[in-house]
């Protein structure tokens, strides 16, 4: 069945109506109870459907044989769980592999498998594009379309389970997933939230919340607001350690400076929230924000705030000027950071030759709307 967006009808509750069938496969819990007690069904029904969709895998309602015949007939008529279509796959030198999924007859976007020793970290997207330009970014560079949709968002963890002959409760390969791919999660709560509910909840993929990760380049409201709803780690991109810098790296700072920013990390943390820390995402720009000097204002500016920072080096790509810090100004960087009794490690860099590494994810975006703060709308609907 082709996907087309424009079919699409979006809920009050946030579901999803697709050619007139609920879409399941990016409901929660709640979601699905809610639409099972619809039909006439027990709420618990919601358990057994999410199960077979994400510890499963199976997209297909005939093959759920705990339901009844009945049941299942009464489900195709009502329901449908749409998945992606993977465009291409990629795989590194290095075992990263890069999936590109057609969300849309008009736009696709990126998720990525980082293979490690002792986890596997599946780096998705949360919008088509991203609004926010952040000059050394590859994403913002592609514009933005709109926001990405619960299913679109859990599917690619759906997808990439599938791919990688795992099951969720059997072999779990993906043993932690980062909203860091495509786009600005804190810009899409509304389906950011649910498809982390998803990936946390027992009874579909189960991760903790220490291994379940929201990265930011600083949405203030949001950032309380994620607080209420959610349990989870946050990943601030930084990347400067003055407004005036930041103003230019991360264009987002302008709406929300690192007054407003940074008050609102040391709330998160209070009261022992998530893993009592946040991690800090620097990229190392050469002569730009690598100087000794720089970690001496990031020192000041962190104070005393419960976190770690990974410095990132800079992944080039067509049309930026920037260039990578050079490995002795990266860790003259980390010494000076170490020194002053702050966690700080250097980020390895993964799957560059297939451009998926950190700032190197573009997909296709067609249609774009104009990159502009005045553009940037918070919902918070969760």
């Amino acid at each position: 069945m082709p996907l087309k967006f424009e079919d699409e009808n979006i809920l009050e509750d946030n579901s999803i109506v697709y050619e007139g069938l609920t879409d399941l496969l990016g409901l929660d819990k709640a979601g699905l109870a809610k639409f099972f007690t619809s039909i006439g069904e027990k709420p618990f029904r919601s358990t057994q459907i999410m199960k077979w969709i994400h510890q499963f895998g199976v997209s297909d309602f005939d093959e759920m044989t705990n339901l009844s015949k009945a049941l299942r007939e009464k489900l195709k008529q009502t329901a449908i769980i749409r998945t992606p279509k993977i465009i291409a796959e990629q795989k590194s030198e290095d075992g990263t592999i890069k999936w590109l999924l057609e969300v849309d007859q008009k736009n696709s976007v990126e998720a990525v498998f980082i293979p490690e020793k002792n986890r596997g970290t599946l780096c998705i997207s949360s919008q088509v594009g991203c609004a926010l330009d952040c000059s050394f970014c590859a994403t913002g560079k592609q514009g933005f379309n709109r926001n990405l949709e619960n299913w679109e968002i859990i599917a690619q963890m759906w997808v990439a389970n599938k791919a990688l002959g795992c099951k969720p409760k059997e072999e779990r390969i993906i043993s932690n997933v980062v909203f860091m791919g495509m786009g600005e999660p804190l810009l899409n709560v509304t389906h950011t939230f649910p498809a982390a509910r998803i990936l946390m909840d027992d009874n579909a993929y189960g991760l903790s919340k220490r291994r379940v990760t929201i990265s930011t380049a600083g949405v203030v409201p949001a950032i309380e607001k994620i607080k209420e709803a959610l349990d989870v780690s946050l990943a601030i991109s930084l990347h400067a350690p003055n407004n005036a810098l930041r103003d230019e790296l991360v264009p987002i700072n302008q709406k929300y400076p690192l007054e407003k920013l940074m008050p609102a990390l040391y709330d998160y943390v209070k009261d022992g929230h998530s893993k009592k820390h946040v991690t800090i995402e620097y990229v190392m720009l050469d002569k730009i924000n690598d100087r000794v000097e720089h970690a001496e204002e990031l020192i000041g500016l962190l104070g005393e705030l419960p976190c770690k920072i990974n410095l990132i080096p800079f992944n080039s790509f067509e049309g930026v000027d920037y260039v990578r810090s050079s490995n002795n100004a990266i860790h003259r960087f980390q010494d000076k950071l170490v020194q002053a009794g702050l966690k700080c490690t250097v980020r390895r860099t993964r799957g560059d030759d297939i451009d998926a590494a950190c700032g190197q994810l573009a997909g296709k975006v067609s249609d774009r709307t104009k990159r502009t703060l005045k553009a940037i709308e918070i919902k918070t609907k969760s």
